[in-house]
């Protein structure tokens, strides 16, 4: 077969506060930089799922037609812009025809400024050009917001079950898999999907940690039920405020009855289990106490989780909440980072390393609670910002940071970007001269994802909330559009429209 792949991946939180536009595609944040054709055969030595599923199909003998990869870090709405120039030139490619198939790496959380359901709909035109008979499948992110019309367009669709997710060219390898035996039984799919009734914390999803981990071991078990091929279980991201918001369960297979079954059962497991899908937080002061004496005695930092500020869930990685509670507190041999200013980089850089500056800090947030950092710093680290990650996330992805200064106050450095990622690779500690195994206590402005490279480091894991964009309980946004009856945690209150 000749096979189209492409990429457009991107997570919308519609509350945060900044909106991801072509520009922000074409640097990638955290993911690949736009590439286009050929090019895109270097992302088979990345964990992405793009990679897998070309290394899978090509080992098999097929052909493939690369056309553009491009993703975003998580923020508000998608622009118009931005969708309609790289979907359009996805559906360019597929109108010039000569494939067999088609492949999208795809989000499934992806809300623009002006449609709901962005990978929904680029199925629906996807499927308008190539008919029923073509096959159309694609690989989610485990946080999607799976709509009827992504299932309804899409002969296959296969999320990740891992969060961190370090399965994600291992989920592109699934969808070619299952691609290629939905060839072989020369028939569409019977398929089966339930929705559940509340939404889930994104802290409480990580399947290091129960209920997580052994929902997803019970998927493993029922997809070896003999007529399925392929059973999928998204939490979803809670941050979307459109009406398909929140978890699904689905499955594909021959056999119409064991299809039913094993989705049925996955749910009411899932279903069984809402008490204990909400975890525990700290406040950003009781984090650091709690910390600092963890570590007086430990050999291995202790990891505070900054998970209201996550720029890989629509945060801005510029809140202060964390920073000011270890500067209170006199912390010793603590790092934050990443926190993204490029201003003050360009201060550091202009006073260079040694001096001492007088800098504010972040401020921008608009989040009730989150005002600038003021102090004194002294610049101890300017870098290019250039890196690769070694880490389980994004293994051997390199990284153009824009510039990065480490600022020192008291006993607290702060490793400070032009450019905005998420604290996915202990690498990004490292590029500012910061040896993360050094430290008594790290803040990493993430929510689960730092645990793939930092939770085998870690003496013990924290999660702090401290004001921020993204919050870490649903039940605490400002929902409009839920479908009537969700709840908007698990045992939480049920959405009712005012």
């Amino acid at each position: 077969m000749h096979i189209l792949v492409a990429g457009f991946q991107h997570e919308t939180n519609t509350f945060a506060p900044s909106k991801a536009g072509y520009e922000n595609f074409i640097r990638g944040e955290g993911f690949p930089a736009m590439v286009r054709g050929a090019d895109m055969l270097a992302l088979r030595e990345v964990n992405i799922p793009a990679g897998g599923f070309i290394n899978a199909v090509m080992a098999e003998g097929h052909t493939v037609q690369t056309v553009i990869w491009a993703g975003a870090s998580p923020s508000a709405h998608v622009t118009q812009d931005a969708y309609e120039r790289i979907a359009g030139e996805i559906l360019d490619a597929v109108r010039a025809g000569g494939h067999d198939a088609v492949y999208l790496d795809l989000h499934g959380a992806m809300v623009t400024e002006h449609l709901d359901d962005g990978e929904g709909e680029l199925l629906a035109r996807v499927r308008d050009i190539v008919g029923p008979d073509v096959p159309v499948v694609a690989s989610l992110d485990l946080h999607a917001n799976v709509t009827a019309r992504m299932l309804e367009m899409a002969d296959g669709l296969v999320a990740f079950r891992t969060y961190p997710h370090v399965d994600m060219a291992d989920t592109g390898v699934q969808a070619a898999r299952l691609l290629l035996a939905r060839l072989q039984a020369g028939t569409q799919w019977k398929r089966s999907e339930r929705r559940l009734p509340f939404l889930i914390p994104i802290n409480g999803m990580c399947t290091m940690l129960q209920p997580s981990q052994g929902v997803y071991e019970m998927l493993g078990r029922l997809e070896q039920t003999p007529g399925v091929a392929s059973i999928s279980f998204a939490p979803g991201f809670p941050a979307a405020d459109f009406p398909e918001c929140g978890p699904v369960v689905w499955a594909y297979g021959t056999d119409a009855a064991a299809v039913e079954q094993v989705t049925e059962t996955l749910y009411a497991r899932v279903l069984a289990l809402e008490p204990e899908w909400s975890p525990d937080f700290l406040a950003p002061a009781d984090a650091v106490r709690r910390a600092q004496t963890l570590a007086a005695d430990a050999s291995r930092p202790v990891v505070i989780a900054d998970t209201q500020d996550n720029p890989g869930a629509g945060g801005d990685a510029n809140t202060t909440g964390m920073l000011r509670a270890l500067v209170q507190a006199d912390a010793q041999n603590a790092a934050l980072g990443l926190f993204y200013d490029p201003d003050a980089v360009r201060q550091a850089t202009s006073a260079g390393v040694g001096a001492t500056v007088k800098l504010s800090l972040g401020g921008q947030s608009g989040v009730a609670g989150d005002a600038a950092f003021e102090g004194e710093f002294v610049v101890e680290m300017l870098s290019p910002g250039k890196l690769r990650f070694d880490g389980p996330m994004m293994n051997g992805m390199d990284v153009d940071l824009g510039a990065v200064a480490t600022l020192r106050i008291g006993g607290v450095r702060v490793v400070a970007s032009a450019g905005k990622a998420q604290m996915l690779d202990r690498n990004l500690f490292r590029v500012g001269g910061v040896q993360p195994e050094e430290m008594g206590i790290l803040v990493v402005k993430s929510s689960v994802h730092f645990r793939a490279d930092f939770q085998p480091i870690a003496h013990e894991v924290l999660v702090a909330k401290a004001p921020g964009p993204m919050q870490a309980d649903p039940a605490d946004l400002p929902w409009t559009r839920l479908a009537p009856g969700m709840r908007v945690r698990p045992l939480g209150r049920p959405f009712a429209a005012n």
